[in-house]
């Protein structure tokens, strides 16, 4: 059942067309989720700077994809899946074989990927009670502390989306097809 609703920019708050216009310019549409996040200015704003960190973090693009894709097929939320499997291969050149495995919940070539993966899964999983085995997998591959905070960073980027897009059935925009 449909418990959010989208909203038209005219109908949105002032706050909140501001942040619909700003995506509009980045973007060059106005994906469904946001027309859904303007029923709250806070909650859209939150969001974005969710998304800005994000793009900060210490990972490559495709790293930043694959927790975002990770942290969405966990949470089964097929519009995230979705966008996110759009920009991994065209704007952060995710193989498609990457993309597949990633989503069908298969081993990844990329052993670095492939660990970075299923630490977000089981992240989001546990709770955040990852096993000790799977965090000194991931730190033996090379990564740091710094990148289980940015891993924990992508998950609840992903969170206030994918639980959006679960009340709200957000309709997956032609875009992301």
């Amino acid at each position: 059942m449909k418990h959010i609703e989208k909203i038209l920019r005219v109908n949105a708050q002032p706050e909140a067309q501001f942040l619909l216009d700003q995506v509009q310019k980045n973007y060059g549409f106005t994906p469904n989720l946001m027309s859904t996040f303007a029923n709250s200015p806070a909650t859209m704003k939150a969001y974005l700077t969710l998304g800005d960190l994000m793009s900060k973090t210490s990972f490559t693009s495709e790293e930043q994809q694959a927790v975002l894709l990770a942290a969405s097929v966990e949470n089964k939320c097929d519009y995230c899946v979705a966008a996110h499997s759009m920009m991994a291969v065209k704007m952060a050149g995710m193989s498609p074989e990457t993309l597949n495995s990633l989503v069908k919940g298969e081993s990844i070539a990329n052993s670095k990927i492939d660990i970075l993966v299923r630490l977000t899964k089981e992240i989001v999983k546990s709770r955040g009670f990852a096993s000790e085995s799977i965090v000194k997998e991931f730190l033996n591959v090379g990564y740091k502390q710094q990148h289980i905070l940015e891993v924990i960073l992508g998950v609840a980027m992903k969170t206030l989306s994918n639980y959006t897009n679960h009340l709200a059935e957000t309709e997956i925009d032609e875009q992301f097809r």
